[in-house]
């Protein structure tokens, strides 16, 4: 096997992205002998973003394994109730903590942070660049950088989310994987007006999501998060001011607390605006370039898709150390494991836009009269941490007798 500065090739990994998949893949790779490197548009960690959850055995399980679930415990928001109010303030339907914060929900910022720190002994972090151009060679990939020199590397991994470079580069343009699910969403700080202590709260108008949430960390500021319907739109995603324009049509004229909301948007400089969509990939690897997270399989919201990324990256980073240099059997294990564990819990992102904002006032009533009742939202709570459990997890910690502390 050939060797780069005492390393075999196949053990040098290049990861494309710094947010949950990509650093959850290099503390697992690292702890079995690989040197991850990992490349990250920003020019640092992603502090913001919302509240995100682990549910179900299988995500608690790859945690506790990693080492990292106690550490998020500690740090944990305690889960997010959600009301839906109507335009007067009445509340029209509560939901529990456990409804979108499951066993545990941290910031989005706060666990990044923490698997940043947990893979940091093993792995070279490059901020402020990106991938331009993969080649494979005899004995690896070339990779070109937007900024940096060329380098090798064994293999490359895209843990770029739903709009991957390295997919782009390997497997083709965005549309061919990439499907709109007719809404968009977008999250942006502003100060706390309402003195919300926790939570959220929303208030709904046909195709229109427009909600206040509690920021968990500091009691002066909320988080806005809106969602709304509408057809693929055209737009330059590094143009904030236009995606603002976007938000402020869609919202133009509504009544509740939205111009409050929009009036903050204006100068704020933390906002987040995508599509509501999911990637579907027929095959998750191509040669020595691998995908993993939602690069591979992802939904925006509703997936299941941090904890679906978390354990991905277990699978993929155990079976290439199961494989001892075959990369080939190995993304073959992965994908033959992951796929049809990734796909159910991807589902439930189809639905998501649907139930945040539905787009009459017929169904906006439907649903806070169904989930009023107690019977059907303890099914939808069982059924949410049944379809995150199902898998098969194999213990690569138990198999090749290596675990860091």
């Amino acid at each position: 096997m050939l060797l780069k500065e005492g390393i075999p090739v196949n053990q040098t990994v290049l990861i494309s992205g710094a947010s949950i998949a990509g650093p959850a893949l290099a503390c697992w790779l690292g702890r079995y002998g690989f040197k991850p490197t990992v490349v990250e548009l920003a020019p640092a960690l992603r502090e913001g973003g919302q509240a995100v959850d682990f549910r179900g055995d299988t995500h608690l399980t790859v945690l506790e394994r990693m080492g990292v679930l106690a550490d998020l415990r500690r740090i944990q928001t305690g889960g997010s109730p959600m009301r839906f109010v109507a335009e007067n303030g009445r509340v029209l339907l509560d939901l529990p903590a456990e409804f979108a914060g499951g066993d545990v929900e941290v910031l989005r910022g706060d666990l990044v942070r923490t698997l940043h720190r947990h893979s940091l002994p093993w792995t070279e972090y490059v901020f402020g660049d990106s991938i331009t151009g993969l080649a494979e060679t005899p004995s690896g990939v070339r990779v070109e950088f937007r900024r940096g020199a060329p380098r090798e590397f064994g293999l490359v991994i895209g843990a770029d989310g739903l709009h991957s470079q390295v997919r782009r580069l390997a497997f083709g343009p965005e549309e061919r994987y990439v499907r709109h699910l007719g809404y968009y969403a977008a999250t942006w700080s502003l100060p706390n007006h309402l003195g919300l202590t926790r939570g959220s709260i929303g208030y709904n108008a046909p195709g229109r999501l427009a909600s206040i949430g509690a920021d968990a960390r500091d009691p002066g500021r909320a988080s806005a998060f809106v969602v709304f319907a509408a057809p693929e739109l055209s737009y330059d995603r590094h143009d904030v001011d236009q995606q603002k324009r976007l938000i402020v049509d869609a919202f133009r004229g509504l009544g509740w607390e939205v111009p409050r909301l929009l009036d903050s948007l204006r100068e704020a400089p933390d906002l987040y605006f995508d599509s509501i969509s999911r990637a579907d990939v027929d095959t998750w690897s191509s040669g020595r370039i691998g995908l993993v997270g939602d690069a591979a399989c992802g939904a925006t919201i509703g997936g299941m898709g941090t904890g679906t990324a978390v354990v991905a990256a277990y699978v993929l980073a155990g079976e290439l150390a199961r494989a001892r240099g075959d990369h080939r059997a190995a993304f073959g294990r992965y994908e033959s494991l992951m796929r049809g564990y990734a796909e159910g819990c991807q589902k439930g992102g189809d639905r998501t836009g649907k139930f945040l904002a539905p787009r009459t006032v017929t169904g906006m009533r439907l649903r806070d009269g169904l989930l009023s009742r107690p019977f059907l939202m303890r099914w939808m709570l069982k059924e949410g941490q049944k379809v995150s459990s199902i898998v098969d997890l194999p213990d690569y910690p138990a198999e090749l007798g290596r675990v860091a502390g």
